[in-house]
């Protein structure tokens, strides 16, 4: 096992540098940058110190499974979630996506619908229209977007999806920040 490249990786996940991993843990770069190339050995202090800044528990740290990215997602893990009712149905495409950086979902708004009103945020929020025409308002400025086409804002103002249309709308909805 090389544990100096595993400590290496979860530093680059943390998105710190040698220096601040060593500042968290009070070790210098250098000796940052010995443990990553293998060159020295922490003692067991050390090294709990290293993993509880990187946000890693020593079975984690140790287990071969976290390390194994997953990369496909069949169609019988996505839940749907009907909001009949309101005029609209969520397609969570990724199962616990919201644990991620990226949320993704397919959302379908019933003609002269809206989609919930979303206060302001940190997340990025990327909207292709998969079917008729979509509208937003950002703030006070609406938006709309035919299919096959986009909007890509900073969700620092409240927001909502609507569909002013007598079509139905869908959207490929990917969020960071999760708040969806």
């Amino acid at each position: 096992m090389d544990i100096g490249k595993k400590i290496k990786d979860l530093r680059r996940q943390k998105n710190l540098t040698q220096e601040e991993l060593g500042e968290r843990t009070d070790l210098s770069k250098g000796y940052i940058s010995q443990l990553e190339r293998n060159l020295c050995s922490p003692s067991m202090e050390t090294f709990f110190n290293i993993l509880e800044v990187l946000g890693s528990k020593p079975k984690d740290f140790f287990s071969e499974q976290q390390y194994e990215q997953r990369i496909h997602y069949p169609k019988s893990e996505q839940t749907i979630y009907d909001e009949y009712d309101n005029g609209y149905m969520i397609n969570w495409l990724v199962p616990d996506s919201n644990e991620f950086d990226m949320e993704p979902v397919i959302i379908t708004i019933e003609p002269g619908k809206k989609y919930k009103k979303f206060l302001p945020s940190l997340s990025d929020s990327f909207i292709y229209v998969l079917q008729g025409e979509a509208s937003i308002r950002i703030g006070r400025k609406d938006y709309h977007a035919a299919k096959g086409e986009s909007f890509y804002f900073k969700a620092n103002e409240s927001h909502q999806l609507y569909n002013r249309t007598k079509e139905t709308v869908q959207v490929l909805i990917v969020a960071t920040e999760s708040y969806l």
